[in-house]
């Protein structure tokens, strides 16, 4: 006697209790979300808003961050002053991506991070 298959209120069709395919599927999606919300909690260390970033970004970000708060040179990350306020710094991220910080004397404030094209925009002698 041959066995019938089954169509599962999802549209599957087979042999089991429940559509395995839609439950890979479901377990997929919540180790995804999962993955998701962890990722979203690790902004709310941050000094400076990160989240709008690309997640290579955001990581090299977090390394000159960390170097900068552990009072390393932000020569040591090519970092410039800007010829018009002496008191802004650039720190390039990566190729695209710019790190503004204000020199306070003896450390340094993050202030944002902006894209290469912004950042060519909004800087005077251009």
């Amino acid at each position: 006697m041959s066995r019938r298959k089954k169509v599962f209120p999802c549209g599957h069709k087979g042999y089991g209790q429940k559509c395995h395919f839609c439950d890979q599927k479901q377990q997929v999606f919540e180790e995804k979300k999962q993955e998701k919300e962890l990722w979203q909690a690790t902004f709310a260390a941050d000094p400076i808003d990160l989240r709008h970033l690309p997640k290579n970004v955001v990581l090299k970000a977090r390394q000159i961050l960390e170097g900068l708060a552990n009072r390393q040179d932000y020569r040591d990350f090519h970092g410039k002053r800007l010829r018009h306020d002496r008191f802004v710094i650039s720190i390039p991220v990566t190729r695209n991506y710019r790190l503004i910080c204000r020199d306070q004397g003896s450390f340094l404030i993050p202030e944002e991070i902006i894209s290469h094209e912004t950042y060519n925009v909004c800087k005077p002698g251009n």
